[in-house]
């Protein structure tokens, strides 16, 4: 994993032991599009950089090159980022292109030195303390007015009092502010305001800011004190903004309010990268730059140095399917890569075979020599970890979450626990469990005094959170419950317990799990992103036109941080032989190979859709799609012929209703063979074989490994590995008895 500025990729300066030797060496080694932008020192400049094309190197490059022809005086130029890191790192390349003394800062560290010196002349006394974090007063304030939050509401309730100051609206305008933005407020929005009012009024009455208040009383002292604001407007005369798609409009004002009735501001940004929309964040001043400057110089860095041209080719195809305005100004790449390999589409029958194929797929790209830390598995929403930890944990191979706590360490996930650990103890003395009859009904019952619902709240944010991490132990303990039936909360207890063990090892540096919003500003040399069905791409809760574009913009941002081996998958049904109800994505229609977008050109390119299997040792050998559609009709019940649609009446290759002729005797020997198997390879019984697997065999008596790899859920390694014994099982034998033919 490196930052996304970091790619060798770029056209590189000669390495050279000091610094450039004049102003015209600064220059060596951008491509034209890179020079322009650092040639372009007056007047409005507005840059639009796509993925992997070198925009901070194109705007340090532009400060060093001012500053070394002695057109800009270093303590004049204020270059304004989104955070401290990448702050850090302008400022050290500014100090090896010999441009030392250039301010560059985040807009809140900017706004609070000027804040802390301007103070006493503006306001008088000392500078109110600021609030490292406000989730304390927000819990009082909410106390104040009677209202009672959980801990993941109260999280929700802070940012959205943050996201109001960052828009700029008071408490009394909340609710019309929250209604005409489409907001999903985790509260009622008349609860929020009065929150958020109280809370304003505590923070008053203590003599305290927050980091919201810091822009906002700058901006109010700069409008207010004509004099304060000539002094900071003589200091900095050129301004750079990077990340502009990112500003909100209080950031904005605090950059007119520098700027004045001045022109020298170059701002950096791409539209196609605007997946911050609900933090108040906007493209709109990117997109209207040249509205309200008409003489900007406007500069499109196209060139991409990160991506191969197949992932680039793919990221142009998704884009050209977008609508709006940023999609009005999407930036058609042009990868400087040599050609890779083409993106893989893999479609899996359940999640278990989509996780344990992307670890094996994993395992073999370091086998192949790529390290792991230059690996990434990118999914929407956190929750979507524990899959992926568990296969990763279970190959053997290092991995670490960026953004987001390992699942077991979850602060829900861990009271979870304790909680089904207490239930365990108390067994039938428990009143929680009285009308639970079966396992998963138990855990059920448990998690539901710690938030879990069977319909998932609305909106995003922590609430949600909680209720994915909580929904995804209760889907475990089905799976348990079906693949172990008899199974007690003590065994399913000790089955987390010794999940969450194999996953508390050392920290080591391994492959990155993350969110797709925590892996912008990043890129690896090879991407997996996962879970790409309709419902989490794009999620659930987008709903109106934008929100649907910003899910489809997020994509993008994900597809762009490979470097050179791109997947794409997506399952079917959520456990093995569950229903397979789900859908891919609308996005990657136009894309994989077999599919059409309506209204823009297909960017499909070679190769295929692979199969991967339904369960842990599933099929592995990919197909490609098109054969498979051309030459397979529906699949029919064989008792009555109907058309079978559910993935464990597939299996079974009869409806669920119709007469079994099942040798019950068979079917247990199998699964008494399957428990050993399982416990030996330390997976749930269905990782060998699903139960409905295990009934078409019973039912068929298979006799050679043909008619053994007819049946579904019976796949090319699974065949290798436990044909054998599953053929000497039906044929009556004891494991280990030859056969009278050998």
């Amino acid at each position: 994993m490196t930052s996304a500025t970091h790619s060798p990729l770029f056209p590189q300066t000669p390495q050279v032991p000091e610094v450039p030797d004049s102003a015209d060496a600064v220059l060596d080694g951008l491509d034209p599009e890179q020079r322009e932008v650092a040639l372009a020192l007056h007047g409005p400049v507005c840059v639009l950089a796509g993925a992997g094309t070198g925009k901070t190197r194109a705007i340090t490059h532009r400060i060093a090159y001012g500053v070394r022809a002695g057109i800009l005086q270093p303590g004049t130029v204020l270059a304004v980022t989104f955070t401290n890191r990448a702050a850090g790192e302008m400022r050290g390349r500014l100090r090896q292109l010999g441009a030392g003394g250039v301010q560059a800062r985040t807009f809140h560290s900017a706004a609070l030195r000027q804040l802390q010196y301007f103070w006493p002349k503006a306001v008088g006394g000392e500078m109110p303390r600021l609030l490292e974090r406000k989730v304390q007063l927000v819990n009082e304030a909410a106390a104040r007015c009677r209202i009672r939050l959980d801990r993941n509401e109260l999280r929700d309730v802070t940012s959205e009092i943050e996201w109001a100051k960052v828009t700029q609206t008071v408490p009394a305008d909340y609710p019309a502010a929250v209604a005409k933005s489409s907001r999903d407020a985790p509260r009622a929005a008349a609860e929020i305001s009065q929150i958020y009012g109280t809370y304003e009024q505590l923070k008053r009455d203590r003599g305290v800011i927050d980091f919201e208040d810091v822009l906002l009383l700058t901006v109010g002292i700069l409008q207010d004190r004509h004099d304060i604001a000539a002094t900071i407007r003589s200091q900095y005369q050129h301004f750079v903004v990077d990340e502009y798609q990112d500003v909100s409009p209080l950031q904005q004002r605090l950059l007119e309010l520098w700027l004045g009735d001045r022109e020298n501001l170059c701002v950096v940004g791409d539209a196609s990268q605007t997946i911050y929309s609900f933090t108040g964040a906007t493209p709109d001043h990117l997109l209207n730059f040249r509205t309200r400057y008409a003489g900007a110089t406007v500069v499109k860095l196209i060139r991409d140095y990160r991506s191969t041209p197949q992932v680039v080719h793919l990221a142009n195809g998704l884009l050209a399917q977008a609508r709006g305005k940023a999609a009005d100004h999407r930036l058609e790449l042009v990868s400087q890569r040599e050609a890779g390999p083409a993106p893989s589409y893999v479609e899996y029958g359940d999640e278990p075979a989509e996780a344990e194929s992307t670890a094996r797929r994993i395992r073999d790209l370091i086998a192949s020599g790529t390290p792991a830390s230059e690996i990434a598995v990118l999914y929407r929403i956190n929750a979507q970890s524990q899959v992926y930890e568990t296969a990763l944990a279970d190959a053997g191979v290092p991995y670490q979450l960026r953004g987001a706590e390992r699942f077991f360490e979850r602060p829900e996930v861990r009271e979870a626990i304790v909680a089904l650990r207490g239930a365990a103890r108390a067994g039938g003395n428990d009143s929680l469990l009285d009308d639970a009859d079966d396992l998963a009904s138990q855990v059920r019952a448990v998690l539901g005094t710690k938030g879990w619902t069977a319909k998932a709240p609305a909106g995003s944010g922590a609430v949600r959170d909680r209720w994915e991490s909580l929904a995804a132990l209760v889907r475990l303990a089905e799976d348990f419950g079906k693949a172990k039936p008899g199974s007690t909360l003590s065994h399913l207890v000790a089955e987390l317990d010794e999940r969450a063990a194999a996953q508390h090892a050392p920290t080591v540096q391994g492959v990155t799990l993350a969110s797709l919003h925590a892996a912008k500003g990043l890129e690896w040399d090879a991407v997996f992103l996962v879970g790409l069905t309709e419902g989490m791409m794009p999620i659930t809760y987008a709903k109106t036109d934008e929100q649907i574009e910003e899910e489809r913009r997020l994509l993008y941002v994900g597809v762009t941080r490979a470097r050179l081996h791109l997947t794409l998958s997506w399952s079917l049904a959520r456990a093995p032989g569950g229903r397979a109800s789900r859908r891919p994505s609308r996005f990657l229609t136009g894309l994989r190979p077999g599919t059409v977008a309506s209204g823009a050109r297909s960017a499909g390119g070679a190769g295929g859709i692979e199969r991967g299997g339904s369960t842990a040792f599933g099929q592995d050998t990919p197909t490609s799609a098109a054969p498979r559609r051309k030459n397979r009709g529906p699949v029919r019940c064989r008792v009555c012929g109907k058309a079978l649609t559910d993935g464990g009446e597939m299996k079974l290759m009869r409806c669920e209703d119709c007469p079994s002729d099942m040798d019950e005797g068979l079917y247990e020997r199998l699964r008494d063979w399957r428990a050993v198997q399982a416990k030996a390879l330390g997976q749930p019984g269905y990782c060998v074989f699903t139960d409905k697997t295990l009934m078409a065999i019973a039912e068929n008596v298979p006799s050679t490994d043909n008619e053994l790899a007819t049946i579904p859920g019976v796949g090319v390694r699974k065949l290798d590995r436990f044909g054998s014994d599953v053929l000497a099982i039906c044929a009556g034998q004891e494991l280990g008895e030859s056969s009278e033919d050998d």
